[in-house]
C-alpha cells in the first residue's frame, strides 16, 4: 500500500486510514473538506436493513454485484412471531442466490462477529448498512456504517463518496489492570469525547499500549466507537492481527499497516490504560460514564451478555469462569447471546456453556436479540445491566427501564452477586489464554451459483417496493409536524422491537409508527398536511438522528410527506440518508433571527431550487417573518436533493 499523498508536489507522512483512503481514492483529492469517492470492496447487510437495500439494488437494474466481495447476513429480525420475518429471509436467500451474494444463514451469528472471523482483511474498504460496521476498524480495515441506498450503489459498483474526515489520534499507553475490559476503554473515549464529539472524525488508534489488546478487544472499541458519532475507528495491522487471522485459518489476507512515523492528526487524546477502572454508562445515553464502584450494591433484575460489542469467545468465557459454581439469584434474569456459530462451538467445546448454563443463564441464539429490542425487555421500572452499545430510552423494549452499558466482567460479577458489582472485589481474575486452535466451519454460508441468472426470487406478501419519490418543487408549503430537542435518536424516529421489525420490508405499514413515543399522533398529522396540499417539517436540537444507520427512520418519514428537517446540527449517517431520500436538512436560523417555531407552523420556501442550486443559505417565511437557513451540501448532495433522492439520480444516469 502507498506511503505517500503527492498534494503540493511532496510526500507526505500519512495516518492509516489517509493511506487505506489513498489506496482506493477514486475521485477527488485527499485533503481537509474535500468531497471524496473511494471504491469499495466489500459491503455487508443485515435483514433489518438488508431487504430495503436488496430491493434498491434491484431497481437499479443490476443483475450481478460488483465489489469483490458481499454478504448478507440474517441476525436482526430472527424471531419469527409471523410469516414477515421467515418470507424477508427467503427473499434474502434468494436474492443473494440470483446476484451473487454470500448469505449467511440464520443462526450463523452477528455480522460484525462473523465478518470480522471469516471475511475482513487489514487494507480494505468495507460499508455495512449497520451502524457498528466499524467493528472492521479492530482488524485493520475501513469499515464505515451507511444507509441501506449506499450499498446499494456501492454494490452496483460505484464509489462511496463522503467529505474527508479529520483524523483523530487516540494514542494508548499501559496495560490495562486486572478485572478492566476493552469496554472500560471505550466508555472512557466516550466520557471524554461524548456522543458528538466524534462526528467529521475517523478515530485512529496508535500507540504501546495497542500491542497489549487483541483483535476481538480492538473490535470492541472500535465497534462503539460509532456512539462517539465519529465515520469509523481503526487500529493498525500488526502481529495481534496475524495471530488472530491464523486462528481463523486466514493467514494470507494478512498485511502489515500503520501510520507513517510524522503523519499529522487533527487532535489527540492520551489514554493510559493502566489507570482505568471498571465503568458503566447510565441512563440513557451511552456517554453518561461513572466508575462502578459508586454504584456498587443497587439493586438490578436483569443481565444480558452478548450483542455485536461483547459476545467474542474471550468475552464469553471470562464471563463463564465469573459464573462458575455459582447459580444467579432468583431475582436476576441472566440472559447470553453468542456472537456466532464458531463462538457458540468453542464454548461447547472447553466446557464454558456448560458453566453458563449451571449458572441459571438463558442461552440466546446467536443475534442481536435484546439489543434491539428483539425480546428480553426488562421488567417495568427494571434495572437491566447490558454488554451492548446503546442505552437509549425504551430501546429495551420497556419504556420506563434503566438500562448500564457495562463489560462482561461487570456483567457476570453482578449477575453473581444479585446486586450492582465492581469485579475487582472478587479477587485474582480468571485467565484467559484462548484456544491453541479453532475449527472454522462456514457451512452455513451459502455461496452464490456461478450463474445465478436462472434463481427466482421469492417475495412474500409483505415485501413491497421502494416508494418512488418526486424531485424537489420549486416552492414549498411545509407544516412543522414536530419539534424536538438535542440527540433524537433513530430509534425515536422509527423505533425498532419485535412487532416493528417485521415491517422494514413494508414502508407503508412501518410509517405509522414514526415518532410513535415522542409524538403519538404524527402520522396522522402528515396525512392531514398532506390532505391539506402541504409537505411536512421536522424541527430538531443537536445530533438529529444520532444512533442506527437505519434508513427507515428517512425513508418512512419521506413518505409521509416530511421535506425538510431543521435542526441545530446531525448525525452523519442519519443526514446522509436525508439527502438520498431528498430531505432537505437546514441548519437552524441564527439566533438572532427569533425563529421561534411551533407545531403547526407553516414554512414557505419560493424559488427553492434555484436556492439549492445556488444558494448557502436558504430563505424561507414563518407567517410576516423572513429567516435564512445554513444549507451545508456538497454540489453533488445538492444535486441528490434536487433529484428527490439518489435512486431518482442513478436511474436517470442509468
Amino acid at each position: 500500500m502507498s506511503r505517500g499523498n503527492d498534494f503540493k508536489g511532496g510526500e507526505m507522512a500519512l495516518t492509516l486510514a489517509e493511506k487505506i483512503i489513498r489506496e482506493h481514492l477514486a475521485e477527488g483529492e485527499l485533503a481537509p473538506g474535500n468531497e471524496i469517492a473511494i471504491r469499495v470492496d466489500q459491503t455487508l447487510t443485515q435483514d433489518a436493513t438488508g431487504t430495503m437495500a436488496c430491493l434498491e439494488f434491484e431497481s437499479l437494474g443490476v443483475e450481478k454485484v460488483r465489489t469483490e466481495l458481499s454478504v448478507s447476513y440474517v441476525d436482526h429480525n430472527t424471531l419469527q412471531s409471523g410469516f414477515e420475518n421467515a418470507d424477508d429471509h427467503r427473499f434474502l436467500r434468494t436474492f443473494a442466490a440470483r446476484h451473487g451474494i454470500l448469505f449467511s444463514r440464520p443462526g450463523n451469528g452477528i455480522c460484525h462477529q462473523v465478518h470480522l472471523e471469516r471475511f475482513g482483511r487489514p487494507g480494505a474498504v468495507l460499508l455495512g448498512s449497520d451502524s457498528h460496521t466499524p467493528t472492521g476498524g479492530g482488524l485493520g480495515m475501513l469499515a464505515i456504517g451507511v444507509g441501506g441506498l449506499e450499498i446499494a450503489a456501492a454494490m452496483a459498483g460505484h464509489p462511496y463518496r463522503l467529505l474527508k474526515p479529520e483524523v483523530f489520534r487516540v494514542r494508548l499507553s499501559g496495560r490495562l489492570g486486572d478485572w478492566v475490559g476493552a469496554k472500560d476503554v471505550i466508555l472512557e473515549v466516550l466520557r471524554r469525547l461524548t456522543v458528538k464529539g466524534g462526528v467529521g472524525k475517523i478515530l485512529e488508534y496508535c500507540g504501546e499500549g495497542v500491542e497489549t489488546l487483541s483483535v476481538p478487544e480492538r473490535a470492541t472499541i472500535a465497534n462503539m466507537g460509532a456512539e462517539t458519532g465519529a465515520t469509523t475507528s481503526i487500529f493498525p495491522s500488526d502481529l495481534r492481527t496475524l495471530e488472530f487471522l491464523r486462528l481463523q485459518g486466514r493467514a494470507q489476507a494478512y498485511l502489515p499497516l500503520a501510520a507513517d512515523p510524522g503523519a499529522a492528526y487533527a487532535g489527540e487524546l492520551e489514554l493510559d490504560l493502566s489507570v482505568l477502572e471498571p465503568l458503566t454508562a447510565c441512563p440513557h445515553s451511552p456517554d453518561l460514564v461513572r466508575p462502578v464502584r459508586e454504584l456498587a450494591g443497587m439493586r438490578i433484575d436483569q443481565v444480558c451478555i452478548g450483542s455485536c460489542t461483547n459476545s467474542s469467545l474471550r468475552d464469553l468465557t471470562a464471563a463463564a469462569e465469573i459464573l462458575r459454581g455459582r447459580t444467579v439469584p432468583a431475582g436476576v434474569s441472566l440472559v447470553v447471546s453468542p456472537g456466532s456459530r464458531q463462538v457458540l462451538r468453542e464454548l461447547a467445546a472447553d466446557g464454558s456453556l456448560e458453566s453458563l448454563i449451571a449458572s441459571g443463564a438463558r442461552i440466546m441464539e446467536n443475534a442481536c436479540g435484546p439489543c434491539i429490542g428483539m425480546g428480553q425487555a426488562p421488567p417495568s421500572g427494571g434495572v437491566s445491566l447490558r454488554t451492548y452499545n446503546r442505552n437509549f430510552k425504551g430501546r429495551s423494549g420497556t419504556a420506563d427501564a434503566a438500562v448500564y452499558l457495562v463489560s462482561p466482567e461487570t456483567a457476570a460479577a453482578s449477575a453473581r452477586a444479585g446486586v450492582f458489582t465492581d469485579p475487582r472485589t472478587l479477587g485474582k481474575p480468571p485467565a484467559f489464554a484462548g484456544p491453541e486452535i479453532l475449527r472454522p466451519d462456514d457451512s452455513l454460508i451459502v455461496i452464490p451459483p456461478a450463474a445465478g441468472s436462472g434463481v427466482e426470487v421469492v417475495k412474500g406478501p409483505n415485501i413491497s417496493s421502494v416508494p418512488a419519490g418526486d424531485e424537489l418543487p420549486d416552492s414549498l408549503e411545509a407544516e412543522i409536524l414536530l419539534v424536538a430537542g438535542d440527540n433524537v435518536t433513530t430509534d425515536d424516529i422509527m423505533p425498532a422491537g419485535a412487532k416493528i421489525l417485521p415491517l422494514r420490508s413494508n414502508i407503508g405499514k412501518i410509517s405509522r409508527f414514526v415518532f410513535r413515543d415522542l409524538a403519538g399522533d404524527f402520522a396522522a398529522a402528515a396525512a392531514a398536511a398532506g390532505a391539506a396540499g402541504r409537505a411536512g417539517a421536522i424541527v430538531g436540537g443537536a445530533n438529529y438522528g444520532q444512533g442506527s444507520s437505519r434508513e427507515h427512520a428517512a425513508l418512512a418519514p419521506r413518505y409521509l410527506g416530511v421535506r425538510v428537517v431543521i435542526a441545530k446540527s446531525f448525525a452523519r449517517i442519519h443526514k446522509s440518508n436525508l439527502i438520498n431520500f431528498g430531505i432537505l436538512p437546514l441548519i437552524l436560523p441564527p439566533p438572532a433571527e427569533g425563529f421561534s417555531p411551533a407545531r403547526g407552523d407553516i414554512l414557505r420556501f419560493d424559488s427553492l431550487r434555484r436556492q439549492v442550486r445556488e444558494q448557502e443559505k436558504i430563505r424561507f417565511r414563518l407567517g410576516e417573518k423572513k429567516f435564512r437557513s445554513p444549507l451545508e451540501l456538497t454540489p453533488r448532495e445538492r444535486e441528490l436533493i434536487l433529484a428527490g433522492g439518489m435512486l431518482n439520480l442513478l436511474r436517470g444516469r442509468a
